[in-house]
Parts: C-alpha cells; sequence; structure tokens
C-alpha cells in the first residue's frame, strides 16, 4: 500500500469509526455489530502502525488507552470554571426565582436539568478536535487528563457539522451503575476495599495512571455547558446552544425541561426526587439554569458561582444506630474485613444490620468505640457507610475498636504489603475459612456449577477431613459419603460469625447426587475452570479473556507478565496475579490432578460458532425462569448467536429477556426507559428457533 493509499484509508476508517461511535453512544442507534466494529478498528490500528505519520489524536484507536501518564499537569483555565450555589428547600429555590423576577423584565424561562453525581470536566476544541480536557481543580487551574478522557466513548474526539473554530464544553464525568457494580465485584473477588460509591470511583479512575485501565473502566460523560466568546451572537438560549452540540456529537441529557413557573419546576424537581433510583447513574440534585444568554449576562456572577443558576439537592437520608460490636472476616485470599455490627435500623427503604469498616485505617480515622452512636448513610445509595460519631452520645469508659493483630480463626500473625491498607492472613493452606472460601467458589454457580454441594455439605467435608482443596472433590466416592452426618454450626455469610445450627446428612439420594453433579462439571467450559480456579483478580470477564488467548492452560501456565500485558484487558496487576499463583507448586500439583480427572483445560470450538450471528450488536438484560432454558443456557445462546448479556437495564440495553418470576424492579425500569420486554418464544423467532406446540403451547 503507498502513502497515499493508506493516507486515504485511514481517513475513510476513522470518519467511519467516528460516526459508528456516535450511533451506539450518543443516538443508540448502532448500525453494524461489534464484531464489524472491531475489525474495522483493528485494520485502523494496523495501518497507524505501519503508517505512523497519520496518526492522528483524533484517531478512534487512542480510545482504547495504553498510554501511561506518570504526572498530570496542572493548567490554567481559559473560562473559570465556577461552583453553583446549593439550596436543600423548597423556600430557598423560591427566593432564587422572585429575586431574578425582581431583576429581570419580561419574559423568564428556566432550564431545568439533572444534577450529575460526578466529577466536573472542561473539554476543549479546536477546528472540532478534542485538543485538551481539564479538571475543575481550584476553578481557575486544574489538572490536564486529556489521555484519560479520550477513552471515554461519549466524548467525542472529532466533530461534525457547523461547529465554532474554537469553544469549550462543560460536562459531567459519571460511572454509571452498571460499570460501577462490575468494578466493585471484581475488587470484592480481589478481596480490594470497595469504592463507596459511583462518584468516587469515576474520580479515582480519571486520575489512574494507565489510561488503558481507564478505558476498561466505562466511565461516561454527559455535558451541560458551551463557553465560547461570542456564545450569545450565535445562539439565544442555553438550550439552544445544547441541541446545537449534540448534532455536533456531545453526549446531553434527554432529562431536560423548559419551566417558565415555580409550579413547573418544583414538579420537575419532585418527580425526580421520586424517579432518581431508576435512572443507569446517580443524581444527587436538579440544576436551575435562566436559558436566555442575554439575562445570563444581565444577571452576571459572584466571586464563586453564576447569579442565573442555582443546584437544588436531594437530601441524603441518614440515621444514627448504635455500633454493638465489630467481626473480623477472613476472605478466601485472606484479607481480613472488619464488619460493623450494628442495631438494626431502617434506612433508604431497607434494614439496615452491618457496614463494612473497610480496612484499620478507616477505623482509626474515626476513632470507633463500643457503643458509639454512629451515622449511617448508604453510599451512592447502594452500601451501607458509616460517615460520623456522635461524641456527644459516647459513653464514659467505652473502649475502642482496635484491629487484630492475628488471624481471628487460626492465630497465624497477621501481614501487610507495601502500599496496602490491608492486613492478610498468610496461612492460606490451613486457615479454614480460606480453604473453604476457595472450595466454595469453585462450586459456585457461574463456576463448576455443582449445585449439590449446598450450604454446609462442604463445611461437613471439610471436618472429616475428606476435602482440603478442590481437586479432593473429584477423589469422593459413594462409600466415602454415605452415611456422612453431622450437626454444624452455620455462619452468617457477611460476617462469618455463627448464627444457626443446621443436621447434615448424606443419605444414599443426595451421595449420588453429589456424584453425579461432579461427573457433570467435567465438561464445564475452559474459561469456567479458570475462574473457578480463584486466582486473585481474575474474575468471569478476566478468565474468558485469558482463555480466548491463550487457549490451554499450560499456555497460561509458561505465559510471562509480558506476554500476558500484551493481551488486550489484561494489565500488570492481573499478569502478576497470574504468574504468581502458577510459580506456586502446590496449584500446579491441583491443576494436574484436576485434569486427570477429566476437567476442561482447553479451549473448544463451540458448535455454536458457526452460527449466524444474528443478534450481533444487541445486548440482552435475562431476568426470570423459562421453558426450554436454565438462565445459564439461555445466555450462552445469547452469546453463541453475537450478542451480549449485560447484568442490569440501562438506556443502552437493547432487550429485556423475560421469563416466569420477572423481578417487578426490572419490569418498572424497562418500561421507564422504552426497553423493549420480549417473551422466550419472541427470543426464539429472533434466532430462527421452531418449537412444537406440545413442547410451548405456541406455533411458529
Amino acid at each position: 500500500m503507498t502513502q497515499d493509499q493508506a493516507r486515504q484509508r485511514i481517513a475513510e476508517l476513522s470518519e467511519e469509526l467516528e460516526q459508528h461511535n456516535y450511533n451506539y453512544y450518543i443516538l443508540a442507534k448502532p448500525t453494524i455489530s461489534d464484531y464489524e466494529f472491531d475489525m474495522k478498528l483493528e485494520e485502523l490500528a494496523r495501518l497507524e502502525k505501519e503508517f505512523p505519520e497519520f496518526l492522528s489524536p483524533a484517531s478512534p484507536t487512542q480510545r482504547v488507552g495504553g498510554g501511561i501518564t506518570k504526572e498530570f499537569k496542572t493548567v490554567e483555565h481559559r473560562y473559570p470554571m465556577l461552583s453553583l450555589s446549593n439550596s436543600y428547600s423548597r423556600e430557598e429555590i423560591e427566593e432564587f426565582i422572585n429575586r431574578i423576577k425582581k431583576s429581570i423584565e419580561g419574559e423568564l424561562e428556566f432550564c431545568c436539568e439533572l444534577k450529575f453525581d460526578g466529577l466536573s470536566i472542561s473539554l476543549q476544541y479546536e477546528n472540532g478536535l478534542l485538543v485538551r480536557a481539564v479538571t475543575r481543580g481550584d476553578g481557575t487551574r486544574g489538572d490536564d487528563v486529556t489521555t484519560n478522557v479520550r477513552t471515554i466513548r461519549t466524548v467525542p474526539l472529532k466533530l461534525h457539522g457547523d461547529f465554532p473554530e474554537f469553544f469549550e464544553m462543560r460536562g459531567e464525568i459519571v460511572m454509571p451503575f452498571e460499570s460501577f457494580n462490575r468494578l466493585n465485584e471484581a475488587r470484592a473477588e480481589a478481596e480490594e476495599d470497595l469504592f463507596a460509591n459511583p462518584r468516587n470511583a469515576a474520580a479515582g479512575t480519571l486520575k489512574l495512571q494507565d489510561s488503558k485501565e481507564v478505558a476498561r473502566r466505562k466511565l461516561d460523560n454527559y455535558c451541560y455547558y458551551m463557553m465560547m466568546d461570542g456564545l450569545e451572537n450565535r445562539y439565544q438560549t442555553h438550550y439552544e446552544s445544547l441541541m446545537a452540540a449534540r448534532k455536533w456529537g456531545f453526549n446531553i441529557s434527554n432529562f431536560i425541561a423548559l419551566c417558565k413557573s415555580t409550579e413547573e419546576i418544583f414538579e420537575f424537581i419532585d418527580y425526580w426526587d421520586e424517579k432518581r433510583h431508576e435512572l443507569p447513574f446517580a443524581i444527587d440534585g436538579i440544576v436551575l439554569k435562566v436559558n436566555s444568554y442575554a439575562q445570563q449576562r444581565a444577571l452576571g456572577y459572584t466571586a464563586k458561582s453564576p447569579k442565573w443558576a442555582i443546584a437544588y439537592k436531594f437530601k441524603a437520608e441518614e440515621v444514627e444506630t448504635e455500633l454493638q460490636s465489630v467481626d473480623f472476616q477472613v476472605g478466601r485470599h485472606g484479607t481480613i474485613t472488619p464488619v460493623a455490627n450494628l442495631a438494626p435500623v431502617q434506612l433508604a427503604g431497607t434494614t439496615v444490620k452491618r457496614a463494612t469498616l473497610n480496612n484499620e485505617d478507616f477505623i482509626h480515622q474515626f476513632d470507633l468505640h463500643y457503643g458509639d452512636t454512629v451515622t449511617v448513610v448508604k453510599g451512592g445509595e447502594i452500601i451501607p457507610k458509616i460517615i460520623g460519631v456522635n461524641l456527644d452520645k459516647r459513653q464514659e469508659g467505652a473502649k475502642p475498636v482496635e484491629f487484630v493483630k492475628t488471624c481471628p480463626i487460626c492465630g497465624t500473625q497477621l501481614v501487610q504489603n507495601e502500599g496496602e491498607a490491608a492486613w492478610y492472613c498468610p496461612n492460606s493452606s490451613g486457615c479454614s475459612p480460606q480453604i473453604r472460601g476457595r472450595i466454595e467458589h469453585f462450586i459456585g454457580r457461574k463456576a463448576m456449577n455443582i449445585e449439590s454441594l449446598g450450604e454446609g455439605k462442604v463445611e461437613l467435608l471439610y471436618q472429616e477431613g475428606l476435602v482440603r482443596n478442590v481437586a479432593d472433590l473429584y477423589d469422593l466416592t459413594f462409600e466415602k459419603l454415605y452415611g456422612l452426618e453431622k450437626v454444624i454450626t452455620i455462619e452468617d455469610e457477611f460476617s462469618l460469625m455463627p448464627v444457626a445450627t443446621r443436621k447434615v446428612s448424606f443419605k444414599e439420594k443426595t451421595a449420588q447426587n453429589i456424584l453425579d453433579a461432579l461427573e457433570k462439571s467435567k465438561s464445564v467450559p475452559f474459561e469456567r475452570v479458570l475462574f473457578a480456579l480463584g486466582i486473585k483478580f481474575v474474575g468471569e470477564s478476566v478468565a474468558k479473556v485469558l482463555a480466548k488467548a491463550l487457549h490451554d492452560i499450560d499456555h497460561i501456565i509458561s505465559a510471562s507478565v509480558e506476554e500476558m500485558t500484551e493481551i488486550n484487558e489484561i494489565g500488570e496487576k492481573i499478569a502478576l496475579s497470574v504468574r504468581s499463583f502458577f510459580d506456586d507448586e502446590r496449584n500446579i500439583e491441583i491443576v494436574n490432578r484436576l485434569k486427570a480427572k477429566g476437567l476442561q483445560f482447553a479451549i473448544t470450538e463451540q458448535a455454536a460458532s458457526d452460527k449466524e450471528q444474528v443478534l450481533a450488536g444487541k445486548t440482552f438484560v435475562v431476568s426470570g425462569v423459562f421453558v426450554n432454558y436454565s438462565r445459564d443456557g439461555i445466555k450462552e445462546t445469547i452469546e453463541a448467536y453475537g450478542g451480549k448479556n449485560v447484568g442490569s437495564i440501562s438506556s443502552k440495553t437493547d432487550y429485556v429477556l423475560a421469563g416466569e418470576k420477572m423481578g417487578p424492579e426490572k419490569r418498572k425500569k424497562a418500561e421507564f426507559l422504552g426497553i423493549p420486554i420480549i417473551t422466550e418464544a419472541e427470543f426464539d423467532a429472533m434466532i430462527g428457533v421452531k418449537r412444537e406446540a406440545e413442547e410451548t403451547g405456541l406455533l411458529f
């Protein structure tokens, strides 16, 4: 290929990919499948590598990350980023409106918008290209985070249409609940501290040094204000400028209302105070802006905020309750997590009894004492969180909460890795919660799915000395199982404290069911076996990536850290953990024993790969119970036909696949967002599956 041909092809691919990105992320109307998009992106990346002189900072390939930022440069804002005045009552909003009415003649109109709970960003564009992204900082200067912001799909790198030569868009970077939950699940799996709310997670993500990791976390951005010289000469109103920006490629919220009366404003506020829980992202209030630019100019600014705008903040529900005791939980990787036991209290519609205390630093931060009256909120309205202590109610002689120095189960001296707040029990082969935790993870539904080994049975097998690691499961025989019986203590899954006793007995049917389930698990595909091994930082998605890239366990065992980090979505932390796991001869021995028992340790070409990819580019949320599929089976079928499964409903979900006993909240959210809800029969019709009437009661 000549240079001219390469230049032309790179330009064609870049323009085409940007349009597809706009269709998918802004319009929510994709016109090609994810596979086709990825193939075009790979072609572009290949050409840019071969002809680096044609690589543009606005290239779609720059969204995948990969750059390392050791230090974020502080830069001065061209236009100061002022903060908004906050109000917490209807009276303050009425005072704000009346004050403006006294200052402005003529008709008054307010633009009411959601107040996104994220972090502010200034996006600068020159000749239609994103040239700089800067955090708010102190309002006068902020940090240049352009490399990381380029990875956010809803931030356009190149605009289209009649845009100004230079301007800024102000926006809010947020982490959607789906991304937040996925991130916290991965951190819990790795026994890392959880983020308290999506805002903290977004802020922490934006300042990561590795932009590749930023890209993986799938941040989002909503723009809400335009800044440029002579803005009011181009547009008369704020709303008009937002609609123009949407045409250029910016992600502008659909939830905006133009209100001319106090009644209309409060109607908008009250609606979203109730409905905010149904949004796919967090908001903490409503923003009111005078719509007319001429009126904004007439009202002017204070030193800190515009006089023509105000934020109404929703009240976060919080309660006081007693800190009764603290348990110390031992995870399967040895992490020690302190858990507060609270006097039960109602909060945001649920009864809260416990709250994580994160680590030793958290306990010291609040100087917690037993019997303290603590203030509890739900962080991001999701996780119960202690935010304060009422010292006036502290009892005289109350004992401070002290972090344990030895493992509460096996007594081993705890260790702490350099640079980490967490403490660990290093006795991985002799600490019972770690051993049982690894076995329980292995048999879990998303891993080997050995359902017959439910609550209590692993405990009994461990106590009887029959199972000390996952490979021992496959040495079980009918003779070893039949007749086992014992009253065991059931521990709470969160605090690991005794809560009940239960008699567990292995009668003939129980013993045979366990053996049958173990035999059936030998057909579980390699990526789930890899996940089941319980390697730190290797969750479901990472296991799939590793299995797909390296094909079998032998290649993974022999792969170097450098080889693994070359795989998309595999960072150094994951690679080091995998390498450490397989450098332990005990783990190699377990893998060899499992291989000898016939478990799948190589990826196989699924017959479904030959199926027509009729669901390519479509995302599904599965809910309920189905007639002809198991839950996992229907998800595998979706993937076999090119579709994608997601865990929660958002505006980007294409279909909700509903079976019997579908969750009412999911149905309500799907209906609110206008997401099509399809039946099992309609799904079969989509993929071309026909069933007899006696099977389903339907004819196709």
